[in-house]
């Protein structure tokens, strides 16, 4: 990406990935149950699992593992984020027209051409999201779609290693399209 590039605003990702909390919470259904297992009295008398349904796509999520409803519902919302990141495919505007611009959240986390984010932290989804859906425009081919978005493709394929069924889904449509894999 150019200096010139870089200058231009960045555009708006609009993913389900990368919504606010309330506003993906809205889009779901919630439901909370008791778990069985280790744990104690508190996991086994109250509902504290937390299940997520996304009503748009079906896609659920849920936690178990913690021992309040609240520590569930933040780590199960984080695993539908990561989900609809990883299924979801949107169009990206201005990609064939020469318009395209990565998101302000994509470009705050670009140093040089390297990716600085933590799989754990709440905008990786987001931007996994957003790595993916270049990935599929530019007919999965990670140097393109690392052009694109202004990082190394060495950083890109990073990017997707950190979610590891990415890798995978990347590689099974680049093998139906023939191909070679990715490593």
């Amino acid at each position: 990406m150019t200096n010139q590039a870089r200058e231009r605003p960045a555009a708006r990702y609009d993913h389900p990935a990368a919504r606010e909390p309330a506003a993906l919470e809205s889009e779901c259904e919630i439901a909370f149950t008791r778990r069985s297992g280790p744990g104690g009295q508190n996991r086994n008398k109250v509902e504290t699992a937390v299940v997520f349904t996304h009503r748009p796509t079906g896609i659920k999520a849920s936690a178990s593992e913690r021992r309040t409803q609240g520590e569930n519902r933040r780590v199960a919302l984080f695993r539908m984020r990561l989900e609809l990141a990883i299924v979801v495919r949107q169009p990206i505007a201005g990609l064939h027209d020469s318009t395209y611009r990565p998101s302000a959240a994509w470009c705050s986390r670009l140093k040089g051409e390297r990716i600085e984010i933590n799989p754990e932290h709440d905008d990786f989804p987001a931007l996994l999201a957003e790595a993916l859906d270049v990935v599929a425009a530019c007919e999965e081919e990670p140097r393109r779609a690392a052009a694109l978005l202004g990082c190394s493709p060495t950083q890109l394929v990073k990017l997707l290693k950190a979610a590891p069924r990415t890798l995978a889904m990347l590689n099974e449509r680049r093998r139906q399209a023939g191909k070679g894999v990715i490593r």
